[in-house]
């Protein structure tokens, strides 16, 4: 990758150093050098001039170009100060100064009223995010000066807000989905179980990205989102038969379980083969701006894949955990498993 920096290389200058106790004995401040510099390099207006056609022109005073640039002109430059005897009387710059001739930054820059300086890089090869990781790692080792502190901006910038607006609006669904699904189902402990077919999907999102060599962007993230409501109808379509089938056949809740999923997996593997079979065109990256999409096909059937697997086995298990949970917590606190559920009644599941 190619880096540049804002300053712009650097260029010839003249630094000007007071020599604050001589100045102080003759009265001279910062203010009335500096108030002597400007004429010199900005010129002061003399006033206005009309040439022999008759146009007017303002006319300014100021050093010649070579004088400006020569030190030893410099230091010769009057400054008037008031003399012994009350009059007022001119002393060379050079007397209660030090000008010297020396390189400094072409290009000044300011960001939030504070100096600054723009390192800027085209990444090549790598993911913005790699790359950043790396130079935050190089820079922790460096003992920065008093007063200079390193911000990220540009592309990693927005990259970290993005993020973040991405993770906030996962957060949100997730909790509207839990939110629904209590409703739902009038329990607070049974979304749980669902809940965590989520994380599974996880699983296989970064297997996925990592066998075809994606990265985590803003399209796999999008993707981990949309799986937030696909993988959940699975653990959704496995607790909802077995509610019915033990509330109403009357069947212990491990039965009720291995019945759900015997009877559910013909539904379950449908319409996972109809979405890993709709996200491939997406997956294989083809035509312009393919590539960009690409990861979000990848994390979706990465996700479905293995939450539909891990769903099967882990799905029941958890719920008969917090089914274990809820009759233990019944027991301490003197109340039946129905008098911790809402009082709501289960319909018949949906045919297949």
């Amino acid at each position: 990758m190619d880096i540049s920096l804002s300053s712009k290389g650097q260029k010839p200058e003249l630094n000007v150093e007071l020599h604050r106790g001589v100045a102080g004995s003759l009265g001279i401040t910062v203010g009335q050098v500096a108030q002597a510099l400007r004429p010199a390099f900005a010129g002061i207006d003399a006033g206005d001039w009309e040439d022999p056609s008759g146009e007017v022109r303002d006319v300014v005073v100021r050093l010649s170009p070579d004088a400006r640039r020569r030190a030893t002109d410099l230091r010769q430059l009057p400054l008037v100060v008031t003399g012994p005897s009350g009059e007022p009387t001119t002393v060379p710059l050079g007397q209660v100064a030090t000008v010297e001739q020396s390189v400094g930054p072409a290009v000044i820059n300011h960001l939030d009223r504070d100096l600054v300086v723009n390192v800027e890089a085209n990444v090549s090869g790598r993911s913005t995010g790699e790359v950043i990781n790396d130079i935050t790692t190089r820079i922790a080792t460096i003992q920065l000066p008093p007063g200079v502190r390193i911000t990220q901006g540009g592309d990693a910038q927005q990259q970290a807000e993005v993020f973040g607006d991405i993770f906030f609006a996962l957060g949100v669904a997730l909790l509207l989905m839990y939110l629904i699904l209590v409703m739902q189902f009038g329990s607070f402990l049974d979304p749980l179980a669902i809940m965590l077919s989520l994380p599974l999907s996880l699983i296989g999102v970064m297997l996925a990205l990592a066998i075809s060599g994606g990265t985590i962007n803003i399209m796999s993230l999008i993707g981990v989102i949309l799986l937030a409501g696909i993988v959940a109808k699975n653990a959704i379509l496995l607790i909802d038969f077995a509610k019915w089938a033990r509330e109403r056949r009357g069947l212990p809740l491990r039965e009720a379980l291995i019945e759900a999923g015997a009877i559910r997996l013909r539904p379950i593997l449908m319409t996972t083969f109809a979405l890993i079979a709709g996200m491939i065109p997406v997956a294989l990256g083809r035509g312009e701006g393919a590539q960009f999409r690409a990861p979000l096909g990848m994390a979706v059937i990465g996700g479905v894949i293995t939450s539909t697997l891990l769903t099967l086995i882990a799905i029941p298990t958890f719920y008969e955990i917090l089914d274990e949970w809820r009759q233990s917590l019944a027991r301490v606190f003197g109340f039946t498993p129905k008098q911790m559920t809402a009082e709501m009644p289960v319909p018949e599941p949906a045919g297949d």
